[in-house]
C-alpha cells in the first residue's frame, strides 16, 4: 500500500514491527525482501511518487572543499537516486575487503566470501544476472572474438554489465502496493529519531511535511537508509539525548565521505591498425538483452607489490586521425610537449602496416580516448557536517568538505602508465598520457554521484559507526543501509554492493523477529 502524508490527518500515531527511512535501492530491497512475511514494514520517503523542486530543495547545502554538486548528486522521490543511475554494475574485488597497511584505515569487518552469495540476487534484482563480471572466456564466445591476455601482470580485465537501468520506484511499485504487509509513506520528511534516555535505543521517530503536518512513528527496529550523505545528517540532527548525535561518541559520523574521483581525457590512445585492436575493447557488446563493457584494471598482485589503490580504466574511439586533419584532443599538456607526444605517435603510425592506409594515404589510424574512475583513501578529514544555513523544515543543512590526497592522485598516474605499458607490449597501439605528475590534482576532477563512508563499518565503536550488521554502536534497535557503511570504496559504483548488503541485512532483521517468537 502506498499513501501520501500530505493527505493524511494530522498527528497521526503510527507503528510497524520495521520502520524504514527512505525508498531507495536500499529501502525498497529491505522491504521487498521481507514481503509476505509477519513482520509488518513502513516504509517513510521524504519525497513523492515524482520529482519536485520543493522536495529536492531538502538536499541543498554548502561544499567547502572540492566543489560538489550537493542537490544535483542525488533525488529525493519514490526509488531515490536510482532514477538518475546510470547502470553500471560490477562487485567489489577480494582485495577491496582486505586490511592494507599502505591504505590507512582500511580493512572491512566481513569478507568478500561473507557478500559473495548475496551479489548473484542482487544482480536478479538490478536485473544483468547472470553477472559474469570477470568471465572473459564467456564474452569471447558471446561476441565471437578473441580477446587477447594482458602481458605485463599490472593489470587485469573485467567487465561492467548496464543494467536497463532498474529505477526502483517504478520496476517495484507494484510489489510495495500489492505486498499486505508493506505500507509506503511519500512526501514523509523524518526530522528526528528519537531514543530513550540513556540513548541505548529508538522509541520513536518524528515526521513532518512541508505543509505543515507532524506524525509519530514507532517500531520494534528501525534502518536509516537515506543515502551516504543524508544518513551521517539524520544523525547528527537525532541530538536531542545524545549531544554530538546518534552513533557518533567517538566523533566518526560524518568522516570518512568518500567518493570515486572520475578523469576524463588524461590518456589517448594511438592505434594504428585497426586488425590488432579487439572491437571489445572500445565498444558495447550487447547479448540477449545484456549490455557489458570492457574495464582495464590493475591485478591485486601489482596493487600489492606497489603499495597502490584500487582503479578502472575505460576507453573508447574517438575519431579518426589523418593527415589532412589530426585528430583535435584536450588533454592538459602545453604546446610544446603535444607537438613532441603527436610527433611520435605519428612515427609509430608510418612504421604499422595496414592495408586501409595503402587504400587511403591520408588516413593514418584513429585516436580513443579514456576515463578513468579510482579509489579513494578513507580520509577521516574528508566530512559531512551540518551547515548554518536551515532548510523548509528548520533543520540544519549538509555541509561537505571533499578532500582528496597525495596517494589518490599517485595511485591513478600509475595505472595510466601501466594502461601505456599493456597496449605497448601488445602491439595494439601508443598511449599518450597528458595527466601531469606534478602533485596536483586536474582541474575536471569531479565524482561519480557516490557518497560512500560516512557511518562506516567497524567491530569496534572505536573505528566506526554501525557494526558487522549494520546496527548503530550502542544503540540496540537501530540499523543503516547503503553505501555509508563501507570502510573503503573500491572502485566498484556501489549500487550492486549496496543491494547485496541490503539482502544481508534484510535476513539478519528477520532472523532478530525469529529470535523473538
Amino acid at each position: 500500500m502506498i499513501e501520501d502524508a500530505l493527505e493524511m490527518q494530522d498527528n497521526k500515531d503510527l507503528s510497524a514491527d520495521l520502520a524504514i527511512i527512505g525508498a531507495g535501492p536500499a529501502g525498497i530491497t529491505i522491504a521487498r525482501a521481507l514481503a509476505g512475511s509477519k513482520i509488518s514494514t513502513l516504509v517513510l520517503e521524504a519525497g513523492g511518487m515524482k520529482y519536485s523542486a520543493e522536495a529536492q530543495d531538502m538536499y541543498a547545502g554548502e561544499s567547502v572543499g572540492i566543489d560538489y554538486p550537493l542537490t544535483g548528486s542525488r533525488l529525493r522521490y519514490l526509488g531515490g537516486s536510482s532514477n538518475h543511475w546510470g547502470g553500471f554494475c560490477f562487485p567489489l574485488a577480494p582485495i577491496d575487503f582486505e586490511v592494507r597497511d599502505w591504505v590507512p584505515y582500511s580493512g572491512w569487518p566481513i569478507r568478500y566470501e561473507e557478500l559473495q552469495p548475496y551479489y548473484d540476487r542482487a544482480s536478479e534484482i538490478v536485473e544483468v544476472l547472470p553477472g559474469r563480471f570477470d568471465d572473459v572466456d564467456y564474452w569471447n564466445k558471446k561476441y565471437a572474438e578473441s580477446i587477447p591476455a594482458l602481458a605485463t601482470g599490472r593489470m587485469h580485465l573485467g567487465f561492467v554489465q548496464y543494467s536497463p537501468p532498474t529505477h526502483f520506484g517504478e520496476r517495484y511499485r507494484a510489489d510495495l502496493e500489492n505486498a499486505r504487509n508493506i505500507r509506503v509513506l511519500l512526501n514523509a520528511n523524518v526530522v528526528n529519531i528519537d531514543v530513550n534516555e540513556n540513548g541505548a535505543a529508538v522509541k520513536q521517530l518524528k515526521v513532518r511535511t512541508q505543509s505543515g503536518k507532524s506524525h509519530t512513528v514507532r517500531a520494534r527496529y528501525f534502518v536509516l537508509a537515506t543515502g551516504g550523505l543524508e544518513n551521517p545528517r539524520m544523525l547528527l540532527l537525532s541530538n536531542d539525548v545524545m549531544k554530538s548525535g546518534l552513533g557518533n561518541q567517538n566523533d566518526l559520523v560524518g568522516r570518512f565521505f568518500m567518493e570515486h574521483p572520475h578523469l576524463q581525457g588524461n590518456a589517448e590512445i594511438v592505434a594504428a591498425d585497426a586488425r590488432r585492436l579487439p572491437r571489445l575493447f572500445h565498444e558495447v557488446i550487447t547479448f540477449n538483452g545484456h549490455s557489458a563493457y570492457l574495464a582495464f584494471r590493475p591485478s591485486s598482485e601489482f596493487l600489492r607489490a606497489k603499495k597502490l589503490l584500487n582503479a578502472s580504466i575505460q576507453i573508447g574511439f574517438a575519431e579518426e586521425h589523418r593527415r589532412s586533419k589530426p585528430a583535435q584532443y584536450v588533454g592538459p599538456v602545453r604546446a610544446k610537449e603535444q607537438a613532441d607526444m603527436l610527433q611520435a605517435a605519428h612515427n609509430f603510425i608510418v612504421d604499422s602496416s595496414d592495408d586501409r592506409r595503402r587504400r587511403d594515404p591520408d588516413y593514418l589510424g584513429f585516436w580513443l580516448g579514456s576515463g578513468a574512475a579510482c579509489e579513494q583513501a578513507p580520509n577521516p578529514a574528508s566530512r559531512v557536517t551540518l551547515s548554518s544555513e536551515r532548510d523548509a523544515l528548520g533543520l540544519p543543512r549538509i555541509r561537505l568538505d571533499w578532500k582528496l590526497t597525495e596517494q589518490d592522485r599517485r595511485s591513478i598516474m600509475q595505472h595510466f602508465y601501466s594502461l601505456a605499458l599493456e597496449f605497448g607490449a601488445l602491439g595494439m597501439g601508443r598511449v599518450l598520457v597528458n595527466m601531469r605528475d606534478d602533485g596536483i590534482w586536474p582541474d575536471m576532477v569531479a565524482g561519480g554521484n557516490h557518497h560512500m563512508g560516512t557511518t562506516r563499518m567497524s567491530d569496534s565503536p572505536a573505528n566506526g559507526v554501525v557494526d558487522r550488521n549494520c546496527r548503530v554502536h550502542g544503540i540496540e534497535n537501530l540499523y543503516v543501509g547503503g553505501s555509508s557503511v563501507f570502510p573503503t570504496s573500491g572502485i566498484a559504483n556501489p549500487t550492486l554492493t549496496i543491494v547485496a548488503l541490503a539482502l544481508r541485512l534484510a535476513e539478519h532483521i528477520k532472523g532478530r523477529f525469529h529470535e523473538a517468537v
